[in-house]
């Protein structure tokens, strides 16, 4: 696992969209496309919004999300809603190249099935996506696995729907296509943060956090974030 401390969450974001632009050129250049997925959040927020500035291979690249709440279209909790707002108005993405998840649906477990589809069309059968961004929650879930939910026990589908966590159901990927993902990019900022980071740091498998394999990690912290975290050796 590689880490990068940054000042503040203003330079996280910025630096997070750098590398999801590099990471983008590198696998249109090998692969001819670039397939990454994305999660929400405040500093997230403002990566996508520095993303749209970037150099990005657009025509080549395909959207997918790591998690949604289940709301209607529009809500402020939705994910979509603030993904359309920072990057998808901003950037020359076209309609198909967005996949986003059907937590609409009456069915979840049909609409994690076909988001599952979605995922293989693309980066094939097992799908491999070239980036996944993850967040880090206070209490050690990212994506939607959640500290208790069955989800963290999923092993045998790539998109899952959880029970209920503040207040809301969640579709969300699930470790085994995190897994298989070429690099796993976090962006953590908040000394709220900081205890966890430190246990994502240490591998520690008590936070759903720490089960992410690490191997083709890169974690952008914010200073106050990382002050539990210790130095590399």
């Amino acid at each position: 696992m590689d880490f990068e401390v940054l000042e503040d969450c203003g330079a996280v974001a910025a630096r997070g969209a750098a590398v999801v632009a590099a990471d983008a050129r590198a696998a249109v250049a090998a692969r001819g496309r670039f397939a990454c997925a994305v999660s929400g959040g405040r500093t997230p927020w403002l990566m996508l919004r520095a993303l749209a500035g970037e150099d990005v291979p657009w025509a080549r690249v395909q959207l997918f999300q790591v998690d949604e709440r289940v709301a209607p279209e529009g809500d402020a909790e939705r994910n979509l809603t603030h993904l359309r707002e920072n990057l998808l108005e901003r950037a020359p993405l076209l309609p198909e190249q967005f996949h986003a998840m059907e937590v609409e649906a009456p069915d979840l477990d049909g609409a994690a099935a076909r988001y599952a589809a979605a995922l293989a069309a693309v980066a094939g059968i097992p799908p491999v996506l070239d980036l996944v961004h993850l967040g880090l929650g206070a209490d050690g879930h990212t994506a939607s696995l959640v500290p208790g939910d069955p989800v963290l026990d999923v092993a045998d589908a790539e998109v899952a729907v959880t029970g209920f966590y503040r207040r809301r159901r969640r579709m969300t990927l699930t470790y085994p296509v995190l897994g298989r993902a070429r690099r796993i990019l976090w962006l953590v900022s908040g000394g709220e943060k900081a205890a966890m980071l430190a246990r994502l740091r240490d591998a520690d498998a008590g936070i759903p956090a720490g089960r992410v394999r690490r191997d083709r990690a890169l974690v952008l912290a914010d200073r106050a974030a990382a002050a539990m975290a210790p130095s590399e050796s």
